[in-house]
């Protein structure tokens, strides 16, 4: 490693370090401000759109999947 490469790595440590502990006040504030209520209805509104639109499925694929770690031994 270069002694530019040190000094930018350096640099990019101390960015997320600065950075860090304000992107989770941030993520806390945005929690802390969530309509919990409306996320669930909109949330409510995807599931229930998946539901109709998609066919529920026969497999959940686990016995393919044991299928083919069987072959790979």
């Amino acid at each position: 490693m270069t002694a530019t490469d040190q000094e930018n790595a350096r640099r990019w440590m101390q960015a997320w370090r600065t950075a860090g502990p304000l992107l989770e006040q941030v993520r806390a504030e945005e929690i802390r401000a969530t309509d919990t209520v409306k996320a669930m209805e909109m949330l409510d509104e995807l599931f229930t759109h998946a539901a109709l639109s998609q066919p529920p499925r026969e497999s959940s694929g686990l016995i393919e999947q044991q299928t083919i770690f069987s072959r790979a031994r």
